[in-house]
């Protein structure tokens, strides 16, 4: 089953991951350490996140570290690009509103 970015940033666990893995390449032990959940609870949620190409994988002697590739969450800034806009347009509106209120 192909899974996308939205699927990965669902859920509170991998949303703290990337933040972790955002900041320094770590291997799933220190991840786990992280989490009140097992090991094999990490494990899936980086399977998750492998298979959206959020992550990428660094092998270094036996261990394996991971890092975040914010490269894909380009298709989640696309999709929020229209919102910003329209908030944007909203906020102004406030601020002309506001302004003319503290003029009166």
């Amino acid at each position: 089953m192909r899974r996308d970015v939205f699927q990965a940033i669902a859920d509170p666990t991998r949303r703290a991951i990337l933040t972790l893995l955002a900041v320094q390449a770590l291997t799933p032990n220190a991840l786990a350490e992280h989490f009140e959940v097992s090991r094999q609870a990490v494990s899936k949620h980086i399977k998750i996140l492998n298979e959206c190409e959020l992550l990428e994988k660094e092998q270094d002697g036996r261990e394996i570290y991971y890092r975040f590739d914010p490269l894909k969450m380009k298709e989640v800034d696309d999709w929020l690009q229209p919102f910003k806009q329209l908030w944007e347009s909203r906020f102004t509106q406030l601020d002309k509103l506001l302004d003319k209120l503290k003029s009166e």
